[in-house]
């Protein structure tokens, strides 16, 4: 059979599946349910909570206690010591990398064969499935994709066990007709060196066939203006006449959409957005131009979601699919082939439609700043605060933070308000010493400041006394219960205050 031919059959077929689910949501959810739970019945997790007599959602919700990371923990400190059968029963030899809580500087996700392929490989496979669904006349399957990942070093972690970011687990583990079909060469994708790694995925790309592009946005900007630098093209379509689809995800596309549509003049181009993560797939936007994204309800993950106003409450409580309503803000709480079980994610979505099952990711469920995939935290930002006061001699009032997006010369970084108490002290060593102390408390956050390639250092205002104070006041946020926003993924806050500080 051609290539073409074999490559529209199998996308027929899964739109096929695609439509099922669509079709019958919670028959789809609960089909995932019973598999997990039978699945994980003779693990020790399964035992613990007695998974054999665990007949449907509402009894699994009373017996298994919700988790995050801190609970996870013990549990995959012994499954990278090599325990097995804990949470899930297939052996666990990879551990995604991720950015960390506010004990730790990394999170190491477990992720399982099922994982990898019944999950993260069907979510890039159903990518292109939806994209040709759209563009029926695409030739995709003709060149060749041109993937960005992160940080993709490597780690043993014990004779027959390794971690490392999701995106070289996935590259690592990829079946060989995908990776025919992808460039750079794996060598090149699994350089650590990011200054290397970008001049060199350049060179090796810009002479490809490149049909589609799968990224981070920032970090993917870095790499295609190099790309035209090299080759003296005025924009992509002379480097690739064929371009016609860029995969992003991780970080809100909204900053970068006029970068791309400057680099890519083109109006066939395509953008679709994926919300995944190294403890799942969850979502692919499945219609040109929206700004939302199917929830894909057949990867093996079993997805509750808790209402916001629950998220700070002694015991609380989810919904199920069937239950959450349009308009809201949810935290999904998720079940997965990798044993996550009642794993709070961390963020925050909005359904803009049940009908089918479409959200949008909405943020975090604390302050944050992950406009390049840094994902700073405001308890890394306190400790790097509070390491700056003790290095210079001073004391912090208050302060905030918040993200400079991209210009043209491709690089972004972060934008600090901070009012102290009595005089500055010299601030530029105290910039100095705060960004030397969140690359220390954030792994992530360092990656994209190596090199000032992605991340330059960030940029101090002082302001005046009684600024915030004031500033609140305006706002009828005065008082013990409202906070000063530490973080914030825009600049909202940080303008409003830039002006009450240069008044």
């Amino acid at each position: 059979m051609p290539v073409n031919a074999l490559f529209a059959f199998l996308i027929k077929k899964r739109l096929q599946q695609i439509a099922l689910f669509r079709d019958d949501p919670h028959g789809a959810q609960l089909e995932v349910f019973h598999r997990l739970v039978r699945a994980a019945r003779y693990t020790e997790w399964g035992r613990r909570f007695d998974y054999e007599s665990i007949t449907d959602p509402d009894v699994f919700r009373q017996r298994v206690p919700l988790q995050d990371y801190a609970d996870l923990k013990p549990w995959v400190e012994r499954l990278r010591g090599g325990e097995q059968n804990l949470l899930w029963p297939t052996d666990i030899k990879w551990f995604a990398k991720s950015s960390g809580t506010t004990s730790d500087r990394s999170k190491f996700i477990p992720v399982s064969r099922e994982a990898l392929e019944e999950c993260h490989y069907k979510g890039g496979k159903d990518l292109l499935a939806l994209h040709v669904e759209q563009n029926p006349s695409s030739r995709l399957y003709l060149g060749k994709t041109l993937v960005v990942g992160g940080s993709s070093a490597i780690e043993p972690v014990r004779a027959d066990a390794y971690s490392g970011d999701l995106s070289a687990i996935i590259i690592r583990n990829l079946p060989i007709w995908v990776e025919l079909r992808r460039t750079p060469a794996i060598e090149t994708a699994l350089m650590d060196n990011w200054e290397e790694k970008i001049e060199q995925m350049a060179r090796e790309t810009m002479r490809e066939d490149v049909r589609s592009i799968a990224g981070v946005p920032s970090w993917t900007l870095i790499i295609l203006r190099r790309i035209l630098e090299l080759t003296g093209k005025s924009d992509l379509m002379e480097v690739w006449p064929q371009l016609e689809l860029f995969m992003h995800g991780g970080v809100s596309f909204r900053p970068y959409r006029e970068q791309f549509a400057e680099l890519i003049p083109s109006a066939s181009m395509n953008y679709l957005e994926s919300y995944n993560a190294s403890e799942g797939y969850f979502a692919i936007q499945d219609r040109r131009g929206a700004d939302d994204m199917l929830l894909m309800l057949d990867y093996g993950i079993f997805f509750e979601f808790l209402p916001e106003e629950e998220l700070h409450r002694d015991q609380p409580r989810t919904v199920l699919l069937q239950d959450v309503q349009p308009g809201r803000l949810y935290a999904p709480v998720i079940s997965t082939n990798a044993g996550l079980w009642r794993y709070m994610t961390g963020d925050l979505v909005r359904f803009t439609s049940v009908r089918p099952y479409r959200i949008q990711v909405a943020g975090r469920t604390r302050s944050f700043i992950n406009a390049f995939g840094e994902e700073l935290i405001v308890d890394n930002a306190d400790k790097a605060i509070a390491h700056a006061c003790t290095l210079t001699g001073c004391r912090v009032r208050e302060y905030t933070a918040g993200p400079v997006y991209m210009g043209q010369e491709g690089r972004g970084g972060h934008e600090w308000l901070i009012e102290f108490e009595g005089t500055a002290p010299d601030m530029a060593r105290f910039a100095e010493a705060l960004d030397e102390r969140l690359r220390e408390l954030n792994s992530d956050y360092d990656a994209k400041r190596r090199g000032d390639r992605a991340l330059v250092p960030p940029v101090l205002h002082v302001a005046q006394e009684g600024t915030f104070y004031l500033w609140m006041k305006q706002r009828g946020k005065l008082g013990g219960q409202h906070k000063v926003p530490r973080l914030a993924n825009d600049r909202s806050y940080l303008d409003q205050l830039l002006v009450k500080a240069e008044a």
